[in-house]
């Protein structure tokens, strides 16, 4: 991701709004004492902080889901004081939440203008249809909406956009986007950031809150830090910061490198095979999924939204039914019929939505630890005692005091506490193999710092860990390996070290998205009784993303999903000097074309190669460079 480098609009001096010593207390709990906040016209604005530092608290009572206890709130130069969202929407401010607040059940344009749908009156459709629309065509995403679908029917994505036009459509001139991007995929978030930087160029004002910096910096313009509810750096110029110094404005302290690994740790893996799954297949989802990992080792499951992974996990798991393919756990295979022969297996898994499949809100802490132990216990008794000196070290290795333990609602704690509680519930039974999906989705940097140092000393242990992210540079950081799916099968299995966000991304797109490239190497390569490729070099490096051969004897030496030396090639000298003419091999086998390929927004999209027979006419260079341009407009 780009860093934003966009001046300020030509509005962007007009303070639109400011928020001076708000403060917020609910029950005992002061989320809010003295934040202060300034957004002007024209900006986008990170908000940033630790869990419980306030970030949301203030967002809403922005958007007029709190009241204010005290403090001023000052918009468009008069001070506000609003009693609830719609008073907020009334004057022009939407909030765009992570979880939309849309009703699934109605049409997509019935969602945009639900405000219409409470006023006496029959209902103009056509010119409902004509407004949207312009919505739409202003946010330069003309054809991205059915209006006739039901919301339910849409992707994370398009759900985000019904949440903004529906802002829009209301006429917000203030907009709140509450971390946005959790469950959109790098290419949906890209969108969605070229959408804000149109909501910018034309005077709106952008709130934006999120966990992922490398976002903050790619997209903001100024960044104002909470912690513990007050505002401990106000309206800096995003420009001016580096990383380091955001991190310990929110934290407090230097943390240093979050991925960074224990001295004498290495990434090589010779145990043995703990869970090894062959050809998975849980329809529609999953159609063919293949992997291993080691004793010891932590195997990330990379991919796109909808690409599934967390399918995948749960099938293995018992959780969905398999359709095909087996799953061997430390050398037996692994029924499907529930989750609790998995536990009694010796495996455990961290579901990736914390409040509806992992905790159980109103039991204490204690009784959430031992929910698992009651599905892996035998017996008619619960045999709790067996476990408290377990409990007692990890609630220790927490920092968690004891006196807590009995705390009657998990909901007393932040989202990373609970986070880390889930992980020790599985801890306790001492699993061969733990999955964790999503393991630190909403939680901010420095609890994701303490749960990479927990995971691990989880691996250091000799268990085996599955972890799927779609956070990219999380799963490059922390992961040994990487499996990459792709519409429901594995694409690659490669080492971390050889892969960059990049290389991930291309190796992550839909094959349905392929389909294009895939035609033009076999045209190719039929037109010329040839060979073709796409792949990525890095150094002496290849990683292949597609090859086909009508010429079997011009193979390269890879495939799909594959990483190579260049050496280790059947067209080394060709990839090595990467010229604009077909250079031939020293053994006389072929003479290849490489070429490379950029995106219309000048993106390095990698290297497009052809190998032809050595003693037969060659096209013109230019022909098929023209041709590779032509394919990666369609990308």
């Amino acid at each position: 991701m780009q860093p934003n480098t966009a001046p300020l609009a030509e509005t962007g001096h007009t303070t639109l709004l400011t928020a001076r010593d708000i403060t917020k207390t609910f029950d005992r709990t002061r989320a809010l004492q003295g934040a202060n906040f300034e957004l002007r016209e024209g900006e986008v604005h990170g908000l940033l902080g630790a869990n419980g530092a306030g970030k949301s608290t203030l967002s809403k009572v922005i958007s007029g889901h709190y009241t204010l206890d005290s403090g001023e709130l000052t918009y468009r130069g008069h001070e506000i004081r609003l009693r609830s969202t719609r008073d907020a929407l009334r004057i022009g401010i939407g909030i765009v939440m992570q979880e939309t607040s849309l009703v699934p059940d109605l049409t997509v344009l019935e969602n945009i203008f639900l405000p219409e749908l409470g006023r006496p009156g029959r209902l103009d459709y056509s010119q409902l249809r004509q407004r949207g629309q312009e919505i739409l065509n202003d946010l330069g995403q003309g054809d991205s909406l059915p209006f006739d679908w039901e919301v339910r029917r849409l992707s994370s994505a398009q759900k985000q956009l019904v949440e903004i036009a529906k802002a829009l459509g209301v006429r917000a001139k203030l907009l709140i986007f509450d971390e946005p991007t959790a469950s959109l995929s790098p290419g949906e978030a890209e969108r969605l950031f070229d959408i804000m930087a149109r909501l910018r160029d034309t005077g709106h004002g952008l709130v934006f809150v999120s966990h992922r910096l490398e976002e903050v910096f790619a997209i903001t313009d100024r960044v104002t830090v909470l912690r513990e509810g007050r505002t401990v750096m106000n309206a800096r110029e995003t420009a001016s910061l580096s990383q380091a110094e955001l991190i310990r404005a929110m934290v407090g302290a230097e943390l240093g490198a979050i991925y960074e690994r224990k001295e004498g740790h290495t990434r090589e893996n010779h145990a043995p095979v703990a869970l090894e799954v062959r050809n998975l297949s849980s329809t529609p989802a999953v159609r063919d999924v293949s992997f291993s990992v080691r004793k010891g080792e932590i195997l990330g499951l990379g991919g796109l939204v909808g690409a599934g992974r967390s399918e995948t996990v749960e099938a293995i798991f018992g959780l969905r039914p398999r359709s095909g393919g087996e799953v061997i756990l430390n050398g037996k295979k692994l029924l499907a019929d529930s989750p609790k022969t998995a536990i009694r297996a010796g495996l455990g898994f961290v579901a990736e939505d914390r409040r509806t499949q992992n905790i159980v809100p109103d039991l204490s802490v204690k009784e959430n630890l031992l929910l698992a132990h009651l599905g892996a216990h035998r017996g008619f008794f619960c045999s709790y005692a067996s476990r408290e000196k377990k409990v007692k070290e990890l609630l220790a290795g927490l920092g968690m005091p004891e006196d807590r333990l009995m705390d009657s609602s998990m909901l007393n704690f932040s989202g990373g506490m609970q986070q880390k509680i889930i992980i020790a519930r599985w801890l306790l039974l001492e699993p061969k193999v733990l999955i964790l999906d999503e393991p630190t989705k909403g939680v901010d940097i420095g609890t994701r710092a303490s749960i990479y140092a927990m995971l691990r000393d989880i691996a250091a242990q000799g268990v085996a860990l599955v972890v799927v992210s779609s956070d990219f540079e999380e799963l490059l950081g922390l992961s040994d390996r990487v499996v990459v799916m792709s519409d429901g099968r594995t694409t690659a299995d490669l080492p971390s070290t050889v892969l960059d966000e990049e290389s991930l991304t291309l190796l992550a797109a839909p094959r349905t998205s392929m389909v294009r490239n895939t035609e033009m190497l076999n045209e190719l390569a039929r037109a010329h009784n040839g060979a073709g490729f796409w792949g990525l070099i890095e150094g002496d490096r290849l990683i292949c993303l597609n090859a086909v051969a009508s010429n079997p004897a011009l193979d390269p030496g890879f495939k799909a999903g594959e990483a190579r030396e260049l050496g280790a090639t059947r067209i080394p000298e060709a990839l090595r000097l990467r010229e604009p003419i077909f250079v031939p091999e020293p053994d006389g086998s072929r003479t290849t074309l490489v070429v490379p390929m950029t995106s219309p927004r000048g993106h390095d999209l990698g290297w497009v190669g052809l190998s032809l027979p050595i003693d037969r006419p060659l096209p013109a260079p230019e022909t098929i460079k023209t041709r590779i341009d032509t394919m990666a407009a369609t990308l």
